[in-house]
């Protein structure tokens, strides 16, 4: 590669000095369909590299999982192809970083035995097995135990007299998981502990009041504490360990990355969705679309009831924040876009997923405003909020639906949003108001299209910013990167003084017919739902 001193080169060769010397943070987070891996330089909007893996969980004895050794695997894959993009890019492979971070899927439930084996496979957040424990939960402690939080999944499984319980050790998340691999360190962020049993915003530590009436509640039936079990929660900025000789080489199995390096707390991938979306302070708010879709409030008091559709996390800095989780996202419009993409190769004209993509959602554009009454629900899994305990994609329409290519993609829109809307409701009964509302995932890089819907949906603006399709990756860098900037400076303040002083909104209002359309859609929905329930009975 040429050092020649044009200003593509000049910038190109700083960032081959940022790498060599290691003045970089990555990121790392393992999301329900891909491993992303994403390299910032000093300037944490300077994406220097990035890399990525792709996988699925699997339906297996009735519960949903991911293969242990595929974690690995892919880490490996999405770590190899970012050192390669490196090398590509800038002309060097990285050896070393500033700092590490990574991030996964929330919630779930990963237990140990006192040698670090896995007593049974991982169970993720898709699960709706724990409706028992969750509502015995939600009694006792007077908050929404949702049914993916792992204090759920370990209940549960008290509760079902599993043989694994007397051998437990360690509980944690998938972030926690590979975290302790990496560093040797049980720990845990405090947005991601806070999808594993309730935080109090006050201590930044698990209720101590509500570890009290659990450990009370599983006397005798669990072999130590809730506490003992528990990851230890550290906030954004805190020491979470560093990388040892052998999580280098789990990593990096050439042997060419350096121990040694710190890495932040291990967060879960809302909470990096609010990092990337500079949603961290109260009355800010962001929704994260991927396999599941969710939206994230960070409240500016407590609420007034208990619901159970909303969860109460936190911050990766410890604030309180309601969240809307709904367990299917945009997983059935892939797999409708992938139809089309089929039909273009079989047809002779094959387009790419991004063009199909592109093309479909352009067409959306020209629907009905309440997408001719055709009616979406893509419910690949149970739905909590709908009160659904499994699911069964379904496409609905009346004899006299406006049955079009406009009206069926802007209904598979409006249907990833549906269920979200529901318990965003709730929200805005509670008197909770916003003043911004950020978007990001996969499905907002075609522009102006399903952010308006959204905006229509939430009733509010709707901005995406021009890191938003580097998501939770970006999110987890960023907060390793605010290790070394921590001390004298809040998480907030540095997102908005550092990060995002500059960057570029794209900001959608909502527009009138939009809100009236997807509120006449969501009557429907709502009405629909029935026929939800007895598909999952009769099929």
């Amino acid at each position: 590669m040429s050092d020649t001193a044009t200003t593509s080169d000049t910038t190109t060769t700083t960032a081959r000095d940022d790498i060599t010397a290691g003045r970089t943070s990555l990121g790392i987070e393992l999301g329900s369909t891909r491993i992303k891996a994403c390299l910032i330089g000093p300037n944490a909007t300077d994406v220097l590299a990035t890399g990525s893996f792709a996988w699925e969980n699997r339906l297996e004895d009735g519960l949903w999982t991911y293969a242990i050794d595929e974690v690995w695997t892919g880490l490996q894959a999405a770590y190899a192809a970012l050192v390669a993009d490196a090398e590509n890019r800038h002309g060097v492979r990285p050896e070393t970083f500033g700092a590490i971070g990574i991030s996964a899927m929330m919630h779930g439930y990963l237990a140990f035995d006192a040698k670090g084996e896995l007593l049974t496979p991982f169970r993720t957040w898709r699960n709706t097995n724990t409706g028992v424990a969750a509502a015995e939960l939600t009694d006792l402690l007077g908050v929404n135990i949702p049914l993916r939080w792992s204090i759920a999944h370990l209940h549960q499984a008290v509760l079902d007299g599993e043989a694994h319980v007397p051998q437990l050790d360690f509980v944690t998340t998938l972030a926690g998981y590979v975290h302790a691999k990496l560093t040797g360190e049980r720990v845990l962020g405090v947005g991601d502990a806070s999808g594993m049993f309730p935080i109090d915003s006050a201590t930044g530590d698990y209720d101590a009041r509500m570890l009290q009436a659990y450990d009370a509640l599983a006397a005798d039936r669990l072999p130590a504490s809730a506490k003992d079990l528990l990851p230890t929660v550290r906030p954004a900025g805190a020491a979470a360990g560093k990388l040892t000789e052998e999580g280098a080489a789990l990593l990096d199995p050439t042997g060419a990355l350096a121990s040694g390096i710190p890495l932040c707390p291990p967060e879960g991938d809302a909470g990096t969705g609010m990092v990337a979306t500079n949603s961290v302070s109260p009355r800010t708010g962001n929704v994260s679309a991927g396999t599941s879709i969710f939206a994230m409030v960070v409240l500016e008091r407590p609420l007034a009831e208990v619901h159970h559709e909303l969860d109460l996390v936190t911050t990766p800095a410890g604030d309180a924040v309601a969240m809307v989780h709904c367990n299917n996202g945009a997983s059935e419009l892939a797999a409708w876009a992938g139809l089309f993409t089929r039909f273009s190769a079989a047809a002779g004209q094959p387009l790419s997923d991004d063009a199909v993509f592109d093309a479909l959602f352009r067409e959306a554009l020209d629907g009905e405003a309440d997408a001719g009454g055709l009616l979406a629900y893509n419910h690949l899994a149970g739905e909590p909020i709908a009160g659904l305990t499994e699911g069964r994609p379904l496409f609905v329409r009346t004899p006299d639906s406006a049955f079009t290519l406009a009206n069926f993609m802007r209904s598979q829109l409006y249907g990833v949003f549906g269920t979200l809307a529901l318990g965003m409701q709730v929200l805005a009964a509670e008197g909770v108001e916003l003043d911004r509302m950020f978007a990001h995932g996969g499905m907002f890089r075609t522009a102006g299209v399903a952010q308006r819907f959204l905006a229509g949906a939430l009733g509010a603006p709707v901005a995406v910013g021009e890191l938003a399709s580097e998501g939770g990756a970006w999110g987890i860098a960023v907060l390793a990167s605010y290790l070394a900037r921590a001390e004298g400076q809040t998480l907030g303040e540095y997102l908005e003084s550092d990060v995002f002083a500059s960057a570029s909104l794209a900001v959608a209002d909502p527009d009138p017919d939009d809100v009236a359309g997807f509120t006449a859609y969501l009557d429907r929905y709502r009405a629909g739902l029935a026929i939800e329930a007895a598909a999952t009975t009769a099929l």
